[in-house]
């Protein structure tokens, strides 16, 4: 299996990329419309607030869970024991931010949502009668207004040599959301899980937008589309020393939208929350 780039101004762009959903849990655009000048920029300066004392001034909102969340509080992948080697900032455009990051990063979360609106309306109409029949709404129509849609901006940190044994920078895991949107890292280390058990790397040329399937969306399909197991490996060599920064877009929809006759999306998210060790 190989993740190929699909061209967003191309005349089938839409089958392309919902075949590559489907097959492997992931499909990646290239000649998008985010701009990579503003994505540049997030990184940029993000990696500095992440490396000055401001952040400590931002510490994570257990009950609305924005902020920062720092290393020490890391999530544990369901299944592992180690925690993930990271540290990262929740951001929601009603919750708190640094006030000099707040335009850029609010500029890129409407236009990364306008995007990934349109990219619901794709998977929609290239699921199955079958399929679209399990939907209880619209998909475009379960994120519409939805004050869950989180936009986190992930710094990996350089590797020390004293982490925990067998720790990682993300521990092989699933998404909770519906898709989760993501403009190439700075730094390679993204892997999927094929059908075959086996990791692959995927793509992350500066400029691909990377997006892949969440749980809520494989339950609301009945598993048609299926939530694909993912991990940051660890760099090695020279690259141990160097950050690694994400801007990962998690569409949530809104809390009372039903999924399936076992789950609100409220009802999910708590769920998945509990097993990730963050309330």
């Amino acid at each position: 299996m190989k993740l190929e780039a699909v061209d967003y101004t191309a005349e089938n762009a839409k089958q392309l990329f919902v075949e590559s959903l489907r097959e492997t849990g992931f499909g990646v655009l290239k000649n998008h419309p985010i701009q990579q000048k503003l994505v540049q920029k997030i990184y940029d300066k993000w990696y500095d607030f992440f490396n000055s004392e401001e952040k400590n001034a931002f510490h994570f909102n257990v009950e609305t869970q924005d902020g920062l969340f720092p290393t020490e509080v890391s999530e544990t992948a369901k299944g592992h024991t180690q925690k993930d080697i990271k540290e990262y900032f929740h951001y929601y455009p009603w919750g708190q931010c640094p006030a000099e990051l707040k335009q850029d990063i609010q500029q890129y979360y409407q236009e990364a949502n306008e995007l990934a609106t349109e990219l619901l309306s794709w998977v929609e109409q290239y699921s199955p009668n079958e399929v679209s029949a399990k939907y209880t709404q619209s998909l475009s129509s379960m994120i519409d207004g939805s004050e869950k849609t989180l936009l986190r901006i992930l710094h990996y940190p350089p590797l020390q040599g004293d982490e925990e044994l067998g720790a990682i920078r993300a521990g092989a895991h699933e998404d909770i959301n519906l898709l989760t949107i993501l403009p190439a890292a700075n730094e390679p280390g993204l892997q999927v899980k094929a059908k075959d058990g086996s990791w692959i790397d995927v793509p992350c040329d500066f400029g691909h937008l990377i997006i892949n399937i969440g749980d809520m969306l494989q339950e609301a399909s009945g598993g048609y589309f299926p939530s694909t197991t993912h991990r940051v490996i660890n760099p090695e060599g020279a690259d141990k020393t160097k950050s690694r920064i994400s801007l990962p877009l998690f569409l949530h929809p809104k809390p009372d939208v039903v999924l399936s006759e076992k789950y609100t999306a409220h009802e999910y998210l708590m769920e998945r929350l509990r097993e990730l060790g963050v309330i």
